[in-house]
């Protein structure tokens, strides 16, 4: 999760910005395009996890060396890891607000795929510790996509 207005997070910016509660942060982008690149346009129907958070005050600034709280870092890279293994995940998008509020959105093929990932006895054990340390507050919104269309500006 980066901290710049709505917008995908950019190469090389670091896993531990993803929520724990949700995962992962989207393939690593080659170098011949922008440096932020949204979820590739699917084919509908899908669906679209919206996870909305803020942050504790202490998960915010956290004491650990990636400048999060303890253990975040850690967790996001492993439900990045975990949530790429779920059949008919296809990607994510992150961004972050300056005022902390942070938005990932998850996108998967079916319900199937979403409750595999909510049901993930790993993933529930990172959503309970976000609940106890990491987030101040946070929603879920689960939505079917029926359109979805995307544009690339073409360079050189």
């Amino acid at each position: 999760m980066s901290d710049h207005p709505i917008a995908p997070v950019a190469d090389g910016a670091s896993v531990a910005d993803v929520p724990a509660a949700l995962g992962p942060v989207s393939a690593a982008v080659p170098t011949a395009l922008p440096a932020v690149v949204p979820v590739a346009a699917h084919e509908p129907p899908y669906y679209a996890v919206v996870f909305t958070s803020v942050k504790t005050e202490e998960a915010g600034r956290g004491g650990a060396a990636d400048g999060y709280a303890e253990g975040y870092g850690e967790t996001a890279e492993r439900m990045e890891e975990l949530v790429k293994e779920i059949p008919g995940f296809l990607g994510m998008d992150l961004a972050s607000s300056p005022g902390g509020l942070t938005v990932t959105v998850g996108y998967f093929r079916d319900a199937d795929a979403i409750e595999e990932w909510r049901s993930n006895v790993e993933h529930r054990a990172a959503q309970k510790r976000g609940r106890a340390e990491w987030y101040e507050r946070y929603t879920l919104h689960v939505a079917k996509v029926e359109r979805s269309h995307g544009f690339e500006r073409e360079h050189g």
